[in-house]
């Protein structure tokens, strides 16, 4: 354990000089993407995808429908909630809550902030009022990745980009590496902003980062991820690599945009417009 540990804080301190010399998003490219073991689960039931991607009809979701999202994949993910009152007597020692740190993995977002890159002074009225959902891209070349000194953050061999709780360091250089602000930290232990802890999923700790994971621990059982169920057919994942599967069908039917493309990232999200 005392090596392990030894040669991990080693790994983050010559990261840490490194980041001086260099951008983030060029530093410390990883060598290894994980190890992709998790997608190959044994569970004859699970989902599989050569990429996984996501299709998000943007015109069939109003306000409600965008909150009852988040609502459904927060709530099961144990994502805190700073609204929450929390128990003084559980946890004596809270510190009042900054609304600056909250933790989102999906959120709605205005089009000229999820799109700057698209904005018109001409652009359809329309596009300023649809509450665009937004969340980790899981971009096929995610310089999330590349930035990561411990490799906690890493991609899987069917392109979802994941997070291991337990090597993150709260270093941020892979908030700083994201071009979408996808990821949140930590800034204080957000269990006590959590009304019923979902025991399916881990809870996680002060001074750790994290971000959405489009629910890879239910598409290993075989199941839909929760924003999926929520969105009453507005999102849509599957197999960007197979032309037959559903994603792909809709990218045929519709024009679609993603975002900051110009970046050359890849992002697996698409959205109908």
């Amino acid at each position: 354990m005392e090596k392990s540990r030894r040669r991990f804080l080693k790994v983050a301190g010559i990261a840490a000089i490194g980041l001086g010399a260099a951008p983030a998003i060029n530093f410390a490219a990883s060598d290894s993407h994980g190890s992709g073991a998790a997608a190959k689960v044994k569970n004859e039931t699970a989902l599989h995808a050569e990429r996984w991607g996501m299709v998000i009809d943007i015109k069939k979701i109003d306000d409600n429908l965008a909150r009852k999202i988040s609502l459904a994949c927060h709530l099961h993910h144990n994502v805190p909630d700073f609204t929450h009152e929390v128990n003084t007597q559980l946890y004596p020692k809270t510190r009042p809550v900054n609304h600056k740190q909250e933790i989102k993995w999906i959120w709605k977002e205005e089009f000229h902030y999820a799109f700057p890159d698209k904005e018109d002074e001409f652009l359809n009225e329309k596009f300023h009022h649809l509450p665009f959902m937004v969340l980790c891209n899981h971009c096929k070349n995610a310089p999330c990745v590349q930035a990561c000194p411990t490799q906690a953050t890493f991609s899987r061999e069917d392109g979802i980009v994941m997070m291991d709780y337990h090597r993150c360091i709260g270093c941020r250089f892979c908030m700083a590496a994201c071009p979408y602000g996808s990821r949140s930290f930590n800034f204080r232990d957000p269990r006590p902003f959590i009304d019923e802890t979902d025991p399916d999923f881990p809870t996680r700790s002060k001074g750790v980062v994290e971000k959405c994971n489009f629910c890879a621990e239910r598409l290993a059982k075989g199941e839909q991820p929760h924003c999926v169920e929520a969105s009453e057919g507005a999102i849509v994942v599957g197999d960007l690599e197979d032309p037959e599967s559903d994603v792909r069908k809709l990218l045929k039917e519709h024009y679609t945009i993603r975002r900051k493309q110009s970046l050359g990232t890849e992002p697996s999200v698409y959205y109908i417009v």
